[in-house]
């Protein structure tokens, strides 16, 4: 029990007065004072006018810095977008030489050469100097026409001739329709006569 006499006497001792520093802070403080505050209100809006003078004097200079790198980034912008333009053609232009190529090599054993291009990755024929792989693509193309036999042209070089068939159209049976609107009129009105 003595120790909670203790606790309570540190908590019921007086505390010390705050008084001095705030005597201290009156007395660096200018705002307590109305004539330091004044003082110290006029030396603030003279430097802002200062402040004031000096960014209205660096202003045209900042804006004709703002325009000259905008002007810098919209060249540059252009001189990019031109550029991946230019990258986007010869990438196309390669493409339909690998196509053409493929497709070359592909008539002496295909059918439809443009069968060939659509089973192979064209990407894969092109080296990092843009030089196109003719082997590889005589090798892409003998492997393609031993996994799809279906694809390779047939062995007589005949062209196919389509086979008639008779039993279509109205020549082979006698069930002729009239062609002209007149003659279907006239048979709707001979029918119409007879029912009577």
């Amino acid at each position: 029990m003595p120790e909670n006499e203790e606790t309570e006497q540190v908590e019921t001792d007086p505390q010390e007065p705050t008084t001095a520093p705030e005597a201290e802070q009156a007395k660096t403080d200018p705002w307590t004072d109305p004539d330091a505050a004044r003082k110290e209100i006029e030396k603030l809006r003279r430097e802002a006018a200062k402040y004031r003078t000096k960014a209205g004097e660096l202003e045209p200079l900042a804006r004709k810095a703002q325009e000259l790198e905008d002007a810098q980034k919209s060249e540059q912008e252009r001189l990019t977008e031109q550029l991946t333009a230019v990258q986007e053609r010869a990438k196309a232009a390669q493409a339909r030489a690998v196509r053409s190529e493929v497709r070359a090599l592909a008539a002496a054993g295909f059918a439809d050469p443009d069968d060939a291009h659509a089973f192979l990755d064209l990407d894969a024929f092109v080296d990092a100097d843009g030089e196109i792989d003719t082997d590889g693509i005589r090798a892409s193309l003998d492997e393609l026409l031993k996994r799809k036999p279906h694809l390779a042209r047939p062995a007589d070089n005949s062209p196919r001739r389509p086979a008639p068939d008779r039993t279509q159209g109205s020549s082979g049976n006698g069930n002729r329709t009239p062609n002209s609107p007149g003659e279907v009129f006239a048979g709707l009105m001979q029918k119409a006569l007879e029912g009577r």
